[in-house]
């Protein structure tokens, strides 16, 4: 797996996945908006859409009719540089008609647990939980 990341202006950079899909990413520089996420935000954004990628697919065979699955991430960091996450918290929502929460809840720990890549490497420094909702369609 590769990917590059160039320097466009101020503090804004463009990445470039190995696959080729690009991303503007930076921070806020002397007063500036931001012109995209910044590299911490999309440590979250990429743990929350592997689990996303696993809990859609395991339901799926599952035969769950999922609508819908958002995953909202709400993070804490360190004090002090090199302020790494501590605290990470996934909540899922997951939409459809006559869902079992019992395999939603299955996925996700499945997830979590063993499959995603992300949020293990995340788990080597900071706590990591998840909490979910079913919402029924029907």
């Amino acid at each position: 797996m590769k990917a590059r990341v160039k320097w466009a202006e101020a503090r804004t950079f463009i990445g470039t996945s190995g696959t080729g899909h690009n991303i503007v990413l930076g921070t806020g520089h002397d007063g500036a908006g931001t012109p995209g996420p910044s590299p911490m935000e999309l440590l979250l954004i990429g743990t929350a859409g592997c689990s996303a990628y696993d809990v859609v697919s395991i339901l799926q065979k599952q035969r769950q009719r999922i609508e819908d699955v958002d995953v909202e991430v709400d993070a804490e960091r360190a004090e002090t540089d090199p302020k790494v996450f501590t605290k990470i918290h996934l909540h899922f929502i997951v939409k459809g008609r006559g869902v079992s929460a019992d395999k939603v809840e299955r996925a996700i720990s499945l997830s979590v647990d063993k499959y995603c890549s992300a949020s293990a490497m995340m788990a080597a420094l900071a706590n990591v939980t998840h909490d979910y909702e079913v919402v029924d369609t029907e």
